[in-house]
């Protein structure tokens, strides 16, 4: 049954309403929701600062002519630029927390939210974990949402691009977090301090330039230097594995996200067992590696970046 605009009194109306002009949309979801009601509600609930949603009941509250007008115009242009909708109203939520997004960072969605909260079990010693490094942090999701799973632990938030650190940098205000959490603009570890962590985490630029090629207009709208790896995807990550060793505690461990490009890597090295994820709720494409094992295959590490240099 269509809709009707100028019949809609209720949150859960408007709801259903953008639903349905999503549904008739080529649209993508993927960016923090995978189905057009959902989109639509995460948009409502968010411009009237109703998330989390506690009780279902409030879909069932009026929703003023103000609020719906400007609504609307925000599905509409969810439809036309084809914008992620966290980049639309603002905010994204990552391991149940929320985080300000714009348009130079990805919009969190990464798989490393389950390992928080599991709290890397039986990898990671959170009693004796006091130094996090969260590398390519855009949002600063992952180093921020550690820091608050792991109360005793200082967290370096790290990325190349200095928009991206700013948005960082709000998140670490807005999560109260200024004495245990700072955020510094370097490419990998070139500007960091001389100090070694016991757990590195990093979800660097993966996608490969074919796959890079396919992806729906949404992701075009993220910073590319966020997405893109190089030909293979992996540029980043070569550089990681062989320069994370010199930056871990002994007995640290090393944490990437690689996504699609996990059998790319396993054919790089297929000498190297990574210890692959495995995600209840959705997700997959990362590895563990720890200190030791790094410092172990660092001469394929470095054999791979010489040769990659020489091409």
């Amino acid at each position: 049954m269509t809709i009707k605009l100028y019949k809609i009194n209720t949150i859960n109306e408007l709801v259903c309403y953008g639903a349905q002009l999503f549904d008739s949309a080529s649209l993508f979801y993927g960016h923090g929701t995978d189905n057009s009601m959902d989109e639509a509600a995460y948009i409502v609930l968010s411009l009237i600062h109703r998330l989390p949603l506690v009780d279902d009941s409030i879909l069932d509250e009026h929703i003023t002519e103000s609020d719906k007008k400007a609504i609307v115009a925000v599905f509409k242009r969810r439809i036309i630029e084809k914008l992620p909708a966290a980049y639309l109203v603002g905010e994204a939520w990552f391991a149940g927390l929320p985080f300000y997004v714009n348009e130079h960072v990805l919009v969190p969605r990464s798989p490393f939210a389950e390992l928080i909260d599991d709290k890397f079990t039986p990898w990671v010693d959170v009693e004796r974990t006091t130094q996090v490094l969260d590398l390519c942090t855009g949002s600063g999701c992952i180093g921020i949402a550690c820091a608050l799973n792991f109360p005793q632990t200082a967290v370096v938030l790290s990325d190349i691009s200095e928009p991206a650190i700013s948005v960082a940098e709000s998140n670490i205000q807005r999560h109260a977090l200024a004495n245990r959490v700072v955020a510094i603009q370097s490419n990998l570890f070139d500007n960091l301090p001389d100090k070694k962590y016991d757990l590195i985490l990093s979800n660097p630029p993966y996608v490969g330039h074919d796959e890079l090629s396919t992806l729906p207009d949404e992701f075009y709208k993220e910073p590319q230097l966020g997405l893109d790896g190089g030909v293979s995807g992996l540029d980043l990550v070569h550089k990681i594995l062989d320069e994370s060793p010199g930056y871990l505690n002994d007995g640290g461990v090393l944490y990437v996200e690689v996504g699609n490009t996990d059998l790319a890597l396993q054919q790089c090295y297929p000498e190297i067992p990574f210890l692959w994820q495995d995600f209840e709720y959705g997700g997959h494409g990362i590895f563990m590696l720890t200190k030791e094992q790094l410092l172990e295959y660092k001469p394929l590490f470095q054999a791979k970046l010489t040769w990659l240099n020489n091409e």
